[in-house]
């Protein structure tokens, strides 16, 4: 008996639930983790690219230009990780009970998604602290929070499916990270690369998603996609995390069939 909308809902919640807090089980300080991992991270970035390299001197507010962007590529790594692995892990329970697959991957990311919820608390006392004043362009950070859901769960789809088959993708992916994080703008600004770079750059999702960000929490003189890329091009990484998510659902449904059996 599949179960109805309600009750995919109620459980999607309370794997999100039990999923964020097996995460912090066993461990000292619990919770405060979520905030003292991007903090720590945010802080030694920030004395590298002030204090040495002072690549963020010259920006206005640099502390939370950089705090912004290591916090949304924390949740876009940790939810991207945790839902790959997500399906393999509860194996077991596939093979005792039925239940929609994808309510393991959606539960798995909306835990992260607790964790970003967190962490942009302490963001938005930074915005405070700096007497940073955003106005109402900040609403337009919602729809960028949603577009970056979209892309970890289309993601996350793919990712747990070919996990399932082939555990070398988690290392391959841990790799992929390492890459998309020096190349997505995160802790440098986009002004020092060449403009014919910057292009290149801006058609990665994650590149918009943090720029957009900047430019309507922090700073307007933050470069985005709408002011370097030509149309139709300014609409290709807008576009990326819908097209993923469809082939994503698609791909995942197809090898859902298998997963009590090779997980």
């Amino acid at each position: 008996m599949k179960p109805n909308k309600a009750n995919l809902f109620d459980l999607i919640r309370q794997l999100a639930l039990t999923d964020f807090k097996i995460k912090y089980q066993g461990s000292i300080i619990g919770y405060a983790w979520s905030f003292v991992k991007p903090l720590a991270m945010f802080g030694v970035l920030y004395m590298v690219f002030t204090v040495f390299v002072k690549i963020g001197s010259g920006i206005q507010n640099y502390a939370l230009y950089l705090l912004l962007g290591v916090v949304l590529w924390t949740y876009f790594a940790d939810a991207t990780t945790t839902s790959m692995r997500s399906v393999a892990d509860k194996g077991d329970m596939m093979r005792k009970v039925y239940f929609p697959r994808i309510a393991i991957v959606i539960s798995a990311s909306i835990s992260s998604v607790i964790t970003l919820l967190l962490n942009l608390v302490v963001v938005f006392v930074f915005i405070v602290v700096a007497r940073v004043a955003p106005g109402w362009n900040a609403l337009w950070f919602i729809p960028l929070l949603v577009e970056l859901f979209v892309l970890c769960i289309a993601l996350a789809f793919i990712l747990s499916a070919l996990y399932i088959k082939y555990h070398d993708v988690g290392h391959i992916w841990e790799l992929a990270l390492q890459l998309l994080f020096y190349a997505s703008a995160i802790i440098y600004p986009l002004s020092i690369v060449p403009v014919r770079f910057q292009k290149i750059i801006l058609l990665n999702p994650i590149t918009q998603i943090v720029q957009d960000a900047r430019f309507v929490l922090v700073s307007k003189e933050t470069i985005t996609a709408k002011q370097i890329l030509p149309a139709p091009l300014e609409l290709i990484p807008y576009l990326i995390p819908f097209v993923l998510l469809i082939a994503g659902y698609f791909y995942f449904e197809k090898a859902a069939k298998n997963f009590a059996e090779e997980a």
